[in-house]
């Protein structure tokens, strides 16, 4: 059986690992807050890329400004959107304005409103099962 793909071996260029970090920041600072959860989340996913806190800070400056980077390839399309909804429900909740952005990002990469919906229903049912 073929081992799962990680999003860290799918992400082979520093411009790759920026773009994809740059859309957690927007998922995470879509309710206004972060959590102790999204927080470690992050900086979960940071060190995981292996990106430096000097790499990544000026995105939080920049934040009114951004906007997602959409990747070319479909599996990191997949990817992204798993860790984004991840990102979504690390505080148990899911906001109007994340919800909002995950399926604008999700209508981007050419995926439905139902594959989110049911993507989000499979993660809250695994969190549910390992809790």
């Amino acid at each position: 059986m073929q081992e799962p793909q990680r999003i860290e071996n799918l992400l082979d260029t520093p411009e790759k690992k920026l773009a994809f970090f740059q859309n957690l920041i927007l998922i995470a600072a879509a309710d206004g807050r972060l959590d102790s959860n999204e927080s470690q989340f992050i900086l979960n996913i940071g060190n995981r890329l292996g990106l430096a806190p000097d790499e990544v800070m000026h995105l939080a400056d920049r934040l009114p400004q951004l906007s997602f980077v959409i990747p070319g390839e479909g599996l990191q399309k997949t990817l992204e959107l798993q860790t984004l909804v991840m990102m979504m429900l690390e505080d148990g909740r899911v906001h109007d304005r994340e919800y909002a952005l995950c399926l604008q990002y999700t209508d981007r990469i050419g995926y439905s409103k139902a594959f989110l919906d049911e993507m989000i229903g499979q993660f809250k049912d695994s969190a549910r099962n390992a809790g």
